[in-house]
């Protein structure tokens, strides 16, 4: 018996594939936080809390400090607040270029622990499941919570 290819099917599905490789594929994109040497508490936090949000999204973040003045004669300063820097960041990110000088800046990146595509991946099965839990509740389900989910357990 021979067996006869739907060649617009297989075009089709392969078209699908490609476009579900594409919606979970994702770039690393480097992001910047500016810091000037006499930071306030209050706005360091602040910096702070803006990396802390691009890592767990999965971006780099470029942290640069400028040196203003008579400030460019204390290096050590902007190596010390760096160094502080990546210990509040440390459990989201790691260090992947040590503090250097450029020009009048003093610039370190820190990486992201998880990748763009597995947050995104992650991100992805939240809103299915929410979209899930949603339709069971305006269906009017008495036991959604009897069904298994896909959320992976912490």
């Amino acid at each position: 018996m021979v067996k006869i290819m739907d060649y617009g099917k297989f075009k089709y599905e392969a078209a699908q594939k490609a476009k579900e490789t594409r919606r979970n594929q994702a770039n690393t994109v480097l992001k910047e936080v500016r810091f000037r040497l006499k930071i306030e508490a209050h706005d360091y936090i602040t910096k702070l809390k803006r990396a802390e949000g691009f890592l767990q999204a999965g971006d780099k973040v470029k942290a640069m400090i400028l040196f203003r003045g008579r400030e460019q004669s204390r290096p050590e300063q902007g190596v010390r607040l760096l160094r502080k820097f990546a210990e509040d960041v440390a459990e989201f990110g790691t260090v992947e270029s040590n503090p250097t000088i450029d020009g009048r800046n003093m610039v370190m990146v820190v990486a992201p622990h998880k990748n763009k595509s597995e947050v995104k991946t992650e991100q992805n099965a939240q809103r299915a499941a929410n979209r899930e839990a949603a339709r069971s509740a305006a269906r009017g389900d008495s036991a959604p919570e009897a069904q298994p989910t896909s959320a992976p357990a912490e």
